[in-house]
């Protein structure tokens, strides 16, 4: 029961059923083999493929014996949770250190005194929580903070400017005289001949994402997908993909208002999540059989990824080409942009870095809405923001 909570406290969901369940399948499976016994509650609780690192790291915590336990809570206070815990493990994530702590936290609470005298701290810092929220990494979130950045990323707006289309409508502050509509008029009173005149119509331009789902991205694509879930309710013409070993159309899937459903839905329909990445591949399915049906009336396109390629940037430059020529705007997405020192010197950033419009990073709310800014300010085509990293 302790663990059940734990694996909710770091974001499972976990209910009081599936503890029932899961009691139930121990008491058929047995405690005799530890293996058995992990397949046995892994078998229960987990359902969702990103869900398997959260129980991996709480299962060999929370099991491992109380002294281990006990000095692990310790080292993982706020000012500390950066340091490496244990030298045979990986880093633990932010999530089931939160849940594993407040799970500690609960316990010191239940054997307090009751007539212990309580001390409150005022820990208000110079900067407020927001501020902190906003210019802090995705990877370093803690479970509240992710939950915060969620509601933050739904509320989001992209306020791209309209662009004239080769339709015309009425207009009577237009420059251009609408023959027809004047024609028409003048059967009314041949002698006057009114003129009518129109001007174009203009529309929110689609838009397209193309993300990158795998392992180098696993941290940022969740976040990634609530921020392009809150374009997709918010606009419309908005086409989404996902790509790692290969390309997936989920427009339909996050069409849903429900951001978990949604989500919920591409688990089940993406079978390369976290694996590995062929940017070329993709680029050049996606010209072949997407591009003419959705980058129609100068489309913009979002671009998603940390450029990692395991096939060596194979037929990459011409797919990013293709891709770069047959949309009005390409913007390139990168999280590991939060690093200043960083170049393109892997072989697929190289290759897509002289094919995009503007290359900005993605990797907190506050990149979010700065790219938010940018494209309101949308001009002609342009180099200043790749220019400033390809030197």
């Amino acid at each position: 029961m302790q663990f059940a909570r734990a694996l909710r406290a770091a974001g499972l969901p976990v209910g009081p059923g599936k503890a029932i369940d899961a009691v139930e399948a121990v008491k058929a499976v047995g405690i005799g083999d530890r293996e058995d016994f992990y397949w046995t509650l892994h078998a229960v609780f987990v359902q969702r493929r990103e869900q398997r690192e959260i129980f991996d790291q709480a299962f060999h915590i929370f099991w491992r014996n109380p002294q281990f336990l006990q000095r692990m809570m310790t080292l993982m206070l706020p000012s500390f949770r950066g340091e490496e815990i244990d030298a045979s493990h990986q880093e633990i994530s932010p999530r089931v250190a939160d849940a594993l702590r407040g799970n500690q936290a609960g316990q010191e609470g239940e054997a307090r005194e009751p007539d212990q005298e309580q001390v409150e701290v005022d820990a208000a810092l110079t900067f407020s929580s927001r501020e902190l929220l906003q210019k802090m990494d995705f990877e370093k979130m803690s479970l509240a903070e992710i939950e915060a950045a969620k509601k933050a990323i739904a509320r989001m707006r992209l306020p791209v400017e309209n662009v004239a289309t080769r339709r015309f409508k009425h207009d009577t502050r237009g420059h251009r005289v609408d023959m027809r509509a004047t024609l028409r008029a003048g059967l009314r009173d041949p002698d006057i001949i009114p003129l009518q005149f129109k001007s174009r119509r203009r529309r929110r331009p689609p838009l397209v994402v193309l993300c990158d789902i795998s392992g180098s991205m696993s941290r940022y694509s969740r976040l990634a997908l609530h921020f392009i879930h809150a374009l997709t309710t918010d606009r419309d013409r908005v086409h989404s993909f996902l790509f790692g070993t290969r390309l997936t159309n989920v427009t339909r899937h996050l069409r849903h208002r429900d951001v978990d459903v949604a989500l919920d839905r591409i688990s089940e329909n993406v079978p390369d999540w976290s694996g590995g990445t062929r940017i070329g591949h993709c680029l050049a399915e996606f010209n072949r059989r997407w591009s003419r049906r959705v980058l129609g009336q100068g489309a913009l396109v979002l671009l998603i990824s940390d450029g990692l390629d395991r096939e060596g940037a194979v037929g990459l430059e011409e797919g990013i080409e293709r891709l770069h020529k047959s949309c009005r705007r390409l913007i390139w997405l990168n999280p590991l942009l939060r690093y200043e020192a960083y170049r393109p010197q892997a072989q697929g950033a190289k290759a897509m870095i002289k094919h995009v419009d503007d290359f900005r990073p993605i990797h907190n709310l506050q990149s979010m809405q700065d790219l938010a800014a940018a494209l309101s300010e949308l001009g002609s085509r342009g180099q200043e923001s790749r220019s400033k990293v390809a030197a």
